[in-house]
């Protein structure tokens, strides 16, 4: 494989690794506030562009299947929306009536939280 069929085929990281080398020169671009105003560019913009690229790379007949497994899909959300923080509440409801700092046990509980 040549260097430019390379370079053409890993066009992304080639990109990130570009844009962290310009960051590193210029940081004032990108802090908060800032020309490129990444409190709104990065919170939607970057997140949406990359899980747009990625789907754009699915084949369709892979979609396709990947969509057939409605009881896998099902399972999996139910696990991670419900069960887990469950789970987790209950662990802390078992954990406050020990001499365990109560800012620790926020501490856990606070990225269990579907907000």
């Amino acid at each position: 494989m040549g260097l430019l069929e390379r370079l053409r085929k890993e066009w992304f990281i080639l990109g990130i690794v570009l844009v962290i080398a310009v960051a590193r020169l210029e940081p004032a671009v990108g802090v908060k506030g800032g020309p490129l105003k990444p409190e709104i560019t990065i919170t939607y913009i970057a997140v949406s562009a990359i899980f747009f690229n990625s789907g754009l790379s699915l084949k369709t007949e892979e979609l396709t299947s990947a969509l057939m497994h409605v009881k896998l899909h099902l399972f999996v959300q139910i696990f991670t929306l419900v069960f887990f923080p469950t789970a987790i509440w209950l662990f802390l409801q078992l954990l406050s009536i020990t001499p365990i700092n109560e800012w620790l046990l926020k501490g856990v509980e606070n990225p269990c939280q579907l907000r």
